[in-house]
C-alpha cells in the first residue's frame, strides 16, 4: 500500500530540482546567470553632465579662435589697404588682375582709378580695344567659311594670325599706355598711344578695304574682298560684308577716340610738357 500511495504535492522538493536554488548548483537550468549591472547605469548621471560640459567648453575655445584669427585678418588687411594708399599717394600702382571678373587676364578699374572726367574717353577708347577683338574674331570665322569654300588654308592661317598677335598687341602697345597715362597723368605715356594708336586705325582701314596684296585680300573681310567671293558664293560674300561693316565702325570709333585724347592732351598742357622732356632728353645725351 505505501509503494502505490500517492506523492504529497504539498511537499518541499529537493534543491536539486528547485528551480529557484542556487544556479550554480542546479545542472537542469538552462539560462544563463546576468551580467551585474554597473552602479552608474540609469541613475548616476554625472558622467553625462561631464561630457557636456567638456563640448561647450571645446566651442567657446573654437570660437575664441575663430575670432582671434578674424581679428588678425581684418588687421593684415588694413595694413594692406594703408600701404596701397601710401603707394597710390607716391605714384606707384598694383596691377592686379581683375577683369574679366569670371577669369582675369587684365588690370581693368576706371571706375575707381580714372579721374572723373576722363571716364567717357576712356570707356570709348576700351570699347575700341573690345571692337578689335571682335572684328578679328569675326575676320577668323568669315575667312574660315572662305577657305572651306575652297579658298585654301593659307588665308585661313593668316586670319589666325592676325587675331593671335593683334588682341594681345592692341592692349600692351596703345591701351595699357593709354589707361596708365590717363592714371598718373604722364605726357610721355601719352605719346607712346599716339604713335601705335594711329598705326591700329591704319590697319583697320586697310582691314576694311582688303586690297588684293596678300592672298588676293581673302585674309581680311573688306569691301572689295566681299565683292570678289559674292561672285562666287552669295554666303560667304554676306560673311564678309559683316566683317566690313564691323571694321569701319570700329575705324570711326577709334577716329573719334583719338581726337578726343588729342584736345585733351593739348588743352591740358601735356604737349608742351612733353617737349620739354623731349628737349631735356637730348640736352642730357648732348651733355653725356
Amino acid at each position: 500500500m505505501s509503494a502505490h500511495r500517492d506523492r504529497n504535492p504539498f511537499a518541499e522538493e529537493d534543491d536539486d530540482v528547485n528551480p529557484f536554488s542556487n544556479p550554480s548548483h542546479n545542472s537542469h537550468s538552462r539560462l544563463p546567470a546576468l551580467p551585474p549591472e554597473p552602479v552608474s547605469y540609469n541613475y548616476d548621471r554625472n558622467p553625462a553632465i561631464n561630457m557636456s560640459l567638456d563640448k561647450a567648453t571645446t566651442l567657446k575655445q573654437k570660437e575664441r579662435e575663430l575670432q582671434a584669427k578674424e581679428a588678425e585678418l581684418k588687421i593684415r588687411e588694413e595694413e594692406v589697404k594703408k600701404k596701397e594708399e601710401a603707394l597710390a599717394k607716391a605714384g606707384v600702382f598694383l596691377d592686379v588682375r581683375n577683369w574679366p571678373p569670371f577669369f582675369p587676364v587684365i588690370h581693368h578699374d576706371i571706375a575707381n582709378e580714372i579721374p572723373n572726367y576722363l571716364h567717357r574717353m576712356q570707356y570709348v577708347a576700351f570699347s575700341t580695344f573690345l571692337g578689335l577683338t571682335l572684328c578679328l574674331f569675326w575676320n577668323v570665322i568669315a575667312v574660315s567659311t572662305a577657305s572651306i569654300k575652297g579658298k585654301g588654308v593659307k588665308i585661313w592661317l593668316m586670319a589666325v594670325i592676325y587675331f593671335i598677335i593683334g588682341v594681345p598687341g592692341a592692349y600692351f602697345l596703345w591701351y595699357r599706355p593709354l589707361y596708365r597715362a590717363c592714371r598718373k597723368d604722364s605726357a610721355f605715356r601719352f605719346g607712346w598711344f599716339f604713335m601705335f594708336y594711329m598705326i591700329h586705325i591704319c590697319f583697320c582701314i586697310y582691314a576694311s578695304i582688303a586690297p588684293p596684296i596678300v592672298y588676293d585680300g581673302l585674309s581680311f573681310p573688306g569691301f572689295l574682298s566681299a565683292i570678289n567671293v559674292m561672285s562666287d558664293n552669295a554666303l560667304v560674300g554676306i560673311f564678309y560684308f559683316v566683317g566690313f561693316g564691323l571694321f569701319c565702325v570700329e575705324t570711326l570709333l577709334s577716329m573719334w577716340v583719338l581726337q578726343r585724347i588729342y584736345r585733351y592732351f593739348r588743352g591740358a598742357g601735356k604737349a608742351a610738357e612733353g617737349k620739354r622732356n623731349a628737349a631735356r632728353g637730348v640736352a642730357m645725351e648732348t651733355i653725356r
